[in-house]
């Protein structure tokens, strides 16, 4: 049966026109997928690899919970580097169902003694260095770890850690990582930590020859066994002297922190030129918080607040939530037009106004998410043409406040100054890295999910490759710095200084309706995360797609704002988008103002959950791209 829909389009001289479309069984919005939709009673786990997956169901048919699953798929995802590594940071929602409640875990690191604007602009630094021990902030993810699994989960560090031990003692590589360790050979060589995990096979006398492990090859890591049994064994002894099961947890948490493993730690990237002090580590501590939302016609939306870049998933649907998305068509011109001005507004925003809300100055979160200040904002919109020179507003006014910075806000630009590092620790990387490789900086995502109600969603990062291990721990330290800005005139509320968190991108979401789960949903991909977050969200609420529809669906992504990475680049009207946006489409596009750019699959690996409320049952989807993959019973 075909039906039509009419959708409105600009045509030459500034003219809408009303087009009628034929929709038939075979639409765009009815396709078949690459990979089929998970379905689930009991549990579902999903994550960015098949064998963290696989952590993930062991711990449930253990009989763990859905935090107890998250812990282990993460301790899993990081024991295999999947564009993450055990030093780096996690950030987490989750959903409790015996109090009704949605709270935030903020696991993310703190910049250490010494790491000032000054310091690096000292070393001829423009920004903070991609890579090294002078890019770690203070470890997040064991700590994160432990928390969320002794406030919310069942079993002990032991019994969620067994998957990942197994895993250090030795596992078959996948392809992709072998060959991301061989890539970055020369940087890795530089650190002898990290020289013995990545690259086992290194000859010096034979530069020709394969360092990493290939494809299939048994990856051992000795060191990291041995630190992760240290925190099992703290765990055991705690036990024994009748300590309760958290307190148990809190003693595996205190050896990493404060005990041998944080001397390991702190001796070995002072070996090589960090910062890090015990003082620091012992001070570090995770937040469980309140996560900010909005309401989104009938659906709350929960995230991260101002630390991450989550809230900017919050402004655009209060930008875009009084206009008729259906009237003008899944990504037709006008549809990626909306969108994409939607999201040069908020993370403007993003930009100039995101920080560490537990560091002065205090971010504007209530100005920001206003549903007045939307209003103004979306006003802003031009209709025919990108607007290049989009800028932060002032949504001081609409929490009854005073800008303390309008004299930056006048002078802010959205393309920053040119970035020349002078220094041997300036922008190392962008040498090893494709143009386009910072801004979708790859990390992985995790959801969980069972029958009790719990359900949690978690985008971990840091600590990727060329990860710098200090030596004896097998421990990657995390690559934020990066993120800090040197100067207020970027955004005053994210200048490095020490115990401050830089503003990263890392954003897990829920999504509630009727006080009840609807959606736990993330992405891997640095600034295009909340952008690809907010079109799968669409692409269910507006466009009635399914999970997987959803998470395999063609989205645009903005290059226009300042990445939050290496050397912090903007490219104004810049537009990725596939095939399955029609050549009229992107002509008109074209002559808006935006510079085109037709790939075959923009960068979009979503993994998600949706409950199915009137079933009582779970579904499940994961992006076609790279390995994500879930487990469901």
């Amino acid at each position: 049966m075909v039906r039509f829909r009419s959708i409105q389009t600009p045509a030459r001289g500034g003219i809408w026109l009303i087009t009628l479309i034929a929709l038939s069984s075979t639409s765009v919005l009815a396709q078949r997928t690459v990979k089929p939709v998970l379905h689930g009673e009991h549990w579902m786990a999903i994550t960015g690899k098949p064998l963290a997956a696989t952590a993930g169901a062991l711990t449930f048919a253990r009989g763990g919970n859905a935090i107890d699953a998250a812990c282990a798929m993460l301790a899993a995802t990081s024991t295999m580097w999947d564009t993450l590594g055990w030093g780096g940071e996690t950030q987490a929602l989750i959903y409790n169902p015996h109090t009704g409640e949605v709270k935030g875990i903020n696991a993310l690191g703190v910049a250490p003694t010494g790491a000032t604007a000054k310091f690096f602009r000292d070393r001829g630094m423009v920004y903070p260095p991609e890579y090294g021990p002078l890019a770690a902030v203070t470890p997040g993810t064991p700590g994160g770890l432990m928390v969320m699994l002794a406030e919310y989960g069942k079993l002990s560090l032991a019994e969620v850690l067994a998957p990942a031990m197994e895993m250090a003692k030795g596992y078959p590589i996948e392809q992709s990582q072998a060959d991301n360790m061989e890539k970055r050979r020369d940087v890795l060589a530089q650190w002898p930590g990290s020289t013995k995990v990545f690259l086992p096979h290194l000859d010096s006398k034979d530069a020709s020859k394969r360092a990493a492990p290939e494809a299939g090859e048994i990856f051992r890591q000795p060191e990291l066994l041995a630190t992760l049994q240290k925190l099992v064994d703290a765990e055991a002894e705690a036990l024994s002297a009748g300590k309760t099961r958290k307190q148990a947890i809190q003693a595996a948490y205190d050896r990493f922190y404060r005990g041998d493993i944080a001397k390991q730690i702190v001796a070995g990237s002072a070996k090589f030129g960090g910062l890090m002090t015990l003082e620091d580590l012992d001070r570090w501590q995770v937040h469980i918080e309140e996560p900010v939302s909005t309401g989104y016609k009938g659906i709350e939306v929960y995230k991260l607040t101002t630390w991450v870049q989550g809230p900017v998933m919050l402004q655009a649907l209060n930008m875009l939530e009084k206009l008729d998305l259906k009237s003008m068509g899944y990504n037709s011109t006008r549809y990626i037009h909306t969108l994409y001005q939607v999201m040069n507004l908020a993370f403007a925003d993003r930009d100039f106004y995101y920080g560490d809300p537990y560091v002065a100055p205090v971010e504007p979160i209530a100005g920001l998410l206003s549903k007045e200040y939307a209003d103004q904002r979306r006003a802003l919109i031009n209709n025919e043409r990108n607007d290049p020179d989009v800028k932060p507003g002032d949504p001081y006014p609409f929490q009854n406040g005073k800008n303390p910075y309008l004299d930056l806000l006048k002078k802010w630009t959205p393309i920053p100054p040119k970035a020349i590092a002078e220094g041997a620790e300036g922008f190392q990387q962008s040498s090893l890295m494709s143009k386009d490789e910072g801004f979708l900086a790859g990390t992985t995502s995790i959801q969980a999910a069972d029958a009790e109600g719990w359900v949690i969603s978690v985008t971990p990062s840091g600590g990727w490759i060329p990860a710098f291990i200090p030596e004896g721990t097998g421990i990657g330290l995390s690559q934020r710095m990066q993120s800090f800005v040197l100067d207020e005139a970027l955004n005053p509320f994210n200048v490095v200084q020490p115990g401050q968190r830089p503003r990263a991108t890392l954003t897990p979401s829920l999504a509630l309706k009727d006080g009840k789960p609807l959606m736990a949903f993330s992405v891997q991909g640095g600034d295009t995360q909340d952008q690809n977050l907010l079109q799968f969200f669409l692409n269910m609420v507006e466009f009635n797609m399914n999970v997987q529809q959803a998470a395999e669906a063609h989205n645009i992504l903005s290059y226009q704002m300042q990445s939050s990475f290496g050397a912090h680049q903007s490219q104004p009207g810049r537009l990725q988008l596939t095939p399955r946006v029609s050549e009229w489409d992107r002509d008109e596009l074209g002559r808006m103002g935006y510079e085109v750019e037709v790939v075959d699959r923009t960068y979009s690996p979503i993994t998600a959950i949706w409950m199915d409320q009137k079933n009582g049952t779970m579904w499940g989807g994961a992006s076609e791209q790279g390995d994500d993959y879930g487990i469901a019973w």
